[in-house]
């Protein structure tokens, strides 16, 4: 039973040293300072920003810039889909360089009992939270609950609904 449980768990670490080990390298500067220096000019359109209660604020990367807040998952599944990682990278590297408390809210869609639906919600932010430490961030900056099915983002009972309740929000 136990190990039904970690397999999502090990997928997810396993996929993520994977992704980790295929990054880039950065290439050496053009002025000569050698391998694993660089220069950054000084306009380079980057900003920070925080992370608070309200969402992430302040920076080009931003709710409204296009950085993603809720990811959505598989029927009866709490492995994080491939296309979510980028955006998590992006939170990581926020959380690391200011460190603020989040939330992270676990949803199911209606099918299922109400327990069964609450333990896959805390599943899925317990997947998200698993990502972030492994990505470095402070496990004590993230907390994660689970609303199961009692707050859906679409209330019609069609897939296209359900695939939108399936999901983990970063509040």
């Amino acid at each position: 039973m136990k190990l039904e449980t970690l397999k999502p768990l090990l997928a997810c670490a396993i996929l993520s040293s994977f992704l980790v080990g295929c990054s880039s390298t950065p290439s050496s500067s053009s002025n000569g300072a050698g391998v694993g220096s660089s220069t950054i000019p000084a306009d380079n359109g980057v900003s920070t920003g925080s992370i608070d209660g309200d969402g992430i604020s302040g920076s080009d990367l931003d709710v409204d810039g296009g950085i993603e807040t809720v990811f959505y998952f598989d029927f009866d599944k709490s492995t994080l889909k491939p296309e979510s990682l980028a955006a998590l990278r992006i939170h990581a590297q926020r959380l690391i360089a200011n460190p603020a408390n989040v939330r992270l809210e676990g949803h199911a869609d209606e099918r299922g009992t109400r327990e069964y639906n609450m333990a896959l919600g805390e599943r899925r932010g317990s997947a998200v939270q698993e990502f972030l430490v492994l990505q470095g961030v402070d496990p004590s900056l993230l907390e994660v609950i689970s609303y199961g099915e009692e707050r859906p983002a679409s209330l019609d009972s069609t897939e296209s609904s359900w695939s939108l309740n399936r999901r983990v929000e970063i509040k």
